[in-house]
């Protein structure tokens, strides 16, 4: 009696795990349970994981692109290139015969070209470019990267090569070219839609060259693709890509042991154990290139005393945040850079737990106490940080002890980006995941002055000595002189403290044993194009 209870239990969950995975081998569909919805289909106009994993990856291509895996260049719709002996000048030799995708609402007529680049430049370079402001226009990695400013010209050579000349030498210029903003747009399929005064379709109906061209989103829910026959390095494996959004870590856990998707991204640190014991399915682990801090908005009124900022990084208990929340998967943080990039500064000093420094620091601040401050909490969950929510309670019951009352507040992932840029907030969570491999991809990006006005430097902190130091290692050629550059602003971010950085943490994916060809991108974006399943095999 009792067997036949329990059958009776697990039977539909069999059933239905059975016919998903059946169904999917039949069709080659591959579901992907992501973490968030994207914000927008365009990587210029995005600055989020899940908006760079529904576009970038699946649906464009870069000039350069990155060995899988790796933080390695490659060449991608640019075959090669040439620098000038002075750094300036980047001629770049264009890849032909490069299909755009054909899609029920555009239909391409010709190949990719040089065309497609200038087109793709001049969207975010050029204000009197037509189509700049549409959607918004708020290229945020380009205006934090100060980009438009080093950019001097991107002229047309032939069909099939480009000349980029830049106002000063920059080391990690071609890094940057690969990076996800970077993603090439089809002019044709821009022209075609400002004739039929459709403009904004560009950035919601995408058209690339990529492996997976869009099928439909519905929000919040899913999002389809389908392979693009003619993708340039052969089709995908794949035929049917599908994004389930899961904002809740504990559903997708749930989904991957059901069946209902094949790979989870950022399982919580609670069920790693769980997933490690179930034999249907296999875990991946990559030390994390990324960050979690709580930012500090520095033009706000309670937080332009450095002793403020000071006492409050002191009063966080950071080595209880990495069990309770982390549960160990992660290493404290004492620098906006993670110790897995070269420029990474032992030396630096740990930041301290005291209380009692603390509350001397907020005395000698002359602050009023209560101090009352806002404290925005990350609504999902990501890789520098599974559960904001959770940290936002911690940190609260922290600065308690020293006479700081927090009020926590949250919203939903693009309102809590657009707001953040914006710098409504006073106390913030967020966290990077490099893009590039490159130092200054952290430290210019989320900390100079120029990206407080590109909305990514979230503590709107903009310090000369800190400036220069990051601007000067981006001139220098070799990466000894680049280190001691990053050293001298590294001193200057634990002096001024715009951030209280948290941990860095470990990378997992979760996934059926069925899935191969997944390989874990220490650069966050998910990238499908040579993931099957071993079953597809045995299927016509």
């Amino acid at each position: 009696m009792i067997l036949r209870l329990i059958l009776l239990i697990l039977l539909p969950s069999f059933v239905f795990t059975s016919c998903s995975l059946k169904k999917s081998k039949k069709s080659k569909t591959f579901v992907y349970c992501s973490e968030g919805s994207p914000t927008i289909f365009n990587p210029q106009l995005a600055s989020d994981g899940p908006s760079f994993d529904a576009s970038s990856a699946p649906i464009y291509n870069r000039l350069l692109d990155f060995t899988e895996g790796t933080t390695d260049l490659i060449p991608s719709l640019a075959e090669s290139w040439k620098i000038s002996a002075d750094g300036l000048v980047y001629n770049l030799s264009l890849r032909k015969e490069v299909k755009y995708q054909t899609t029920p609402y555009f239909t391409p007529t010709r190949d990719f070209n040089a065309d497609d680049v200038l087109f793709t430049f001049n969207r975010m370079m050029d204000k009197e470019n037509p189509y700049h402001k549409v959607n918004g226009g708020g290229y945020e990695y380009f205006v934090s990267m100060s980009m438009g400013e080093l950019i001097k010209s991107v002229e047309k050579v032939g069909d099939y090569e480009i000349k980029i000349t830049l106002t000063k030498p920059e080391a990690p210029f071609l890094a940057n070219l690969a990076m996800n903003f970077m993603s090439i747009l089809s002019k044709e399929y821009a022209d075609d839609l400002a004739s039929v005064d459709r403009k904004e379709d560009i950035d919601t109906k995408p058209v690339g060259t990529g492996p997976f061209k869009f099928k439909k989103y519905v929000k919040d829910t899913l999002i389809r693709f389908e392979k693009h026959e003619s993708y340039f390095l052969g089709p995908a494996k794949i035929e049917k890509l599908v994004f389930a959004i899961t904002p809740d870590s504990s559903v997708r856990f749930q989904k991957l042991r059901k069946g209902e998707c094949h790979l989870i991204k950022e399982p919580a640190p609670t069920d790693l154990a769980m997933l490690r014991e179930d034999k249907r399915i296999k875990v991946s682990e990559l030390a994390g290139l990324n960050v979690g801090y709580v930012a500090m908005n520095t033009q706000k009124e309670s937080l332009k005393n450095v002793k403020v900022r000071r006492a409050i990084s002191l009063a966080l208990n950071r080595e209880s945040y990495l069990a309770a929340i982390y549960l160990g998967n992660a290493s404290l943080a004492k620098s906006p850079i993670p110790p897995t990039l070269w420029a990474y500064d032992e030396d630096l000093p740990d930041f301290k737990y005291d209380i009692e420094a603390s509350k001397k620091l907020l005395k000698e601040s002359g602050v009023k106490l209560p101090l009352k401050i806002e404290l925005w909490t990350l609504p999902v969950a990501r890789p520098y940080n599974p559960n904001g929510k959770k940290m936002g309670e911690m940190i609260q019951e922290d600065l308690k002890a020293i006479g700081i009352d927090i009020k926590l507040i949250s919203y939903d992932w693009p309102t809590y980006l657009a707001k953040s840029r914006k710098g409504e907030h006073e106390l913030i969570q967020l966290g990077w995941t490099g893009d590039n491999g490159d130092p200054d991809n952290f430290l210019y990006n989320l900390l100079s002055c120029d990206a407080v006005d590109g909305g990514s430097n979230v503590a709107k902190f903009c310090d000369k000595d800190y400036n220069d130091a990051i601007l000067a290692a981006k001139r220098a050629s070799d990466k000894p002189t680049r280190k001691d550059f990053y050293k001298k602003a590294l001193k200057v971010f634990q002096e001024k403290q715009p951030w209280a950085p948290i941990a860095h943490a470990n990378t997992y994916r979760a996934m059926l044993k069925d899935v191969k060809g997944y390989v874990v991108n220490p650069l966050g974006t998910e990238s499908f194009y040579n993931v099957s399943l071993k079953s597809w095999s045995n299927t016509r």
